[in-house]
C-alpha cells in the first residue's frame, strides 16, 4: 500500500506555488489590494449601503485573478477533457484544496466566495453527467464560456435539509399554444442571483411530500417575469449575496429543465456530494494553517521569560488538533480517491457515507483549530489583525449549508445500519 502522492501531482502543487508568486502576490499587493485580506477585509469587500453586497470592486479583482489563472491553464483544472479541461481527479482536487487553504488568507484561494485559482465548478461535471444531448446542444457552449451563471435554488424559507418536502410546485400549462409549465414558489440562499443569468429551480412535479422522486430542476432565467428578489440575507460573514427569491406565476417553455422531469433531485445530489468532499479538504487545510501558525507563534512568545510552548495547556490542544488534522486527511483522499473508481452518480449510493464523513467533521476540525488559534494568540488572536476571526465567521457556516451536520450524521447512521447503502441487503 502506497500513500505517496503522485509525482505529476506534487509537481503541480509547485507549479501552483510559483504561479501563486509571479501572478497573484504581486496582483494581490497592487493598489491597496491588501485590503481585501487585512483587518479591513471585511469593510473593503461589503458595499453596506447597497444592501450589503460585495463591492463591484472586490468582484473584479477575484475576475482578474481568475483570468490570470486561465490564462495559465489553472482554473478549469477540474473541467473533464471534453470541455476544456485537465481532468482533474478527485484526489486531485482534495490535495490541491487542502494545499491552498493550508496557506492563509489571499487571493490565491478565498473560500468565503470559492474563489480559487483551480475553480470549484460542480455544475460542469453535473452537467456533463446529467444533461441530454438536447440539452447540451442548447446550453453546453454558454455554460463552459462563462456566458451563463447558474444560481442553486434548493433550499427554501421552510424546508431546508427537508428538501423533498419543498412547497415550490411546476405545473403543466399551454400559452398561445405552446406547452409548458406554471411554477410558483420561494427559494432561499439562492447564493450569486447578483450576477446570475439563470436559477436551477428545485420543484415537485408529481409525487407526495417527502418522495424523492416527482422533482425536476428548471432552468430559469434570472429576469424572467415573477422571478423577484424579495431580501438579501446578512450573514455572520460579510459580504452577502444570498437572497430569498420568489417565483410568482412564472412561466416557463416546456424543455426549460435539465436531466429529465421528475427526477431532478440526481442534480442537487451529484452537486453536493462534489462540494462537500472538496470543502473538507479546504477546511482542512483552513485547520492546518490555525495549527501551524499557533505553534509558530506560541515558540515566538515569551511570557513569563519562557517560551509559551513550554507550558503543556498550549502543548496538548494543539497535539489533539494536530492528530485529528492528520487522520481526516487520510480519510479524505481515501474517499475522494474511490470517488474516483466508481461511476460519479454511484457515489451517491455506494460512498455517500464516506463523503459526510469527511465534511462533517472537517467542519467542526476547522472550527475549532480557529477558536484555538485565537487562544493561543491571545488579544491580537481575538483581533482582525490575524486572520482567526474571519476563517471562524467563514467555515462556521459550513457546517450548516451542503447539508447540516447533523444530516451528514443521519446519512453516516443510514448507510452504517443498512437503511440505505452498499449494506442493506445484510438487514433485509
Amino acid at each position: 500500500m502506497d500513500f505517496a502522492l503522485p509525482q505529476d501531482l506534487v509537481d503541480y502543487l509547485a507549479e501552483l506555488d510559483r504561479f501563486i508568486a509571479a501572478e497573484i502576490k504581486p496582483l494581490e499587493a497592487a493598489d491597496d489590494n491588501i485590503r481585501f485580506f487585512d483587518h479591513r477585509r471585511e469593510h473593503a469587500r461589503t458595499d453596506w449601503d447597497n444592501d450589503g453586497l460585495p463591492r463591484p470592486e472586490w468582484e473584479a479583482l477575484l475576475k482578474e485573478a481568475r483570468r490570470r489563472a486561465d490564462d495559465a491553464g489553472h482554473l478549469r483544472f477540474a473541467w473533464p477533457a471534453e470541455y476544456g479541461g485537465k481532468g482533474g481527479s478527485n484526489l486531485a482536487m482534495a490535495v490541491i484544496r487542502e494545499h491552498l487553504a493550508a496557506k492563509g488568507l489571499g487571493l490565491h484561494n478565498d473560500l468565503q466566495n470559492e474563489h480559487s485559482i483551480v475553480g470549484n465548478n460542480p455544475f460542469i461535471m453535473m452537467f456533463r453527467e446529467f444533461a441530454t444531448a438536447e440539452q447540451d446542444a442548447r446550453d453546453g457552449a454558454k455554460l463552459l464560456a462563462g456566458e451563463m451563471f447558474t444560481a442553486f435554488g434548493l433550499t427554501e424559507p421552510n424546508h431546508g435539509s427537508d428538501a423533498t418536502h419543498m412547497e415550490t410546485r411546476a405545473v403543466r400549462q399551454e400559452r398561445d399554444g405552446q406547452p409548458g409549465w406554471l411554477l410558483n414558489g420561494e427559494k432561499m440562499w439562492t447564493t450569486g442571483m447578483h450576477v446570475a443569468t439563470h436559477v436551477m429551480v428545485f420543484a415537485r412535479t408529481a409525487g407526495a411530500d417527502g418522495d424523492a422522486k416527482g422533482i425536476t430542476c428548471f432552468i430559469v432565467p434570472a429576469d424572467a417575469p415573477g422571478v423577484k428578489i424579495e431580501e438579501w440575507l446578512w450573514t455572520f460573514n460579510m459580504p452577502t449575496d444570498h437572497p430569498r427569491v420568489s417565483f410568482t406565476e412564472v412561466w416557463l417553455p416546456e424543455d426549460s429543465y435539465w436531466g429529465e422531469v421528475d427526477r431532478g433531485l440526481g442534480l442537487g445530489q451529484s452537486f453536493v456530494h462534489q462540494n462537500r468532499i472538496r470543502q473538507a479538504a479546504s477546511s482542512l487545510g483552513a485547520a492546518v494553517y490555525c495549527i501551524e501558525e499557533s505553534v509558530r507563534y506560541a515558540r515566538e512568545r515569551k511570557p513569563f521569560g519562557k517560551p509559551l510552548s513550554d507550558n503543556q495547556a498550549i502543548q496538548w490542544p494543539l497535539v489533539e488538533l494536530a492528530t485529528q488534522a492528520e487522520m481526516l486527511r487520510l480519510l479524505i483522499r481515501k474517499t475522494a480517491w474511490q470517488m474516483d473508481q466508481m461511476d460519479h452518480k454511484a457515489v451517491a449510493s455506494q460512498l455517500s457515507d464516506k463523503v459526510s464523513m469527511c465534511n462533517y467533521w472537517a467542519n467542526r476540525l476547522v472550527c475549532e483549530a480557529a477558536d484555538r488559534a485565537m487562544q493561543v494568540h491571545g488579544g491580537i488572536g481575538y483581533s482582525r489583525h490575524k486572520p482567526f476571526e474571519h476563517i471562524y465567521r467563514h467555515h462556521r457556516r459550513y457546517r450548516i449549508t451542503e447539508g447540516a451536520e447533523e444530516i451528514q450524521m443521519r446519512k453516516v447512521a443510514a448507510f452504517l445500519f443498512g437503511y440505505m447503502g452498499p449494506r442493506k441487503a445484510e438487514f433485509a
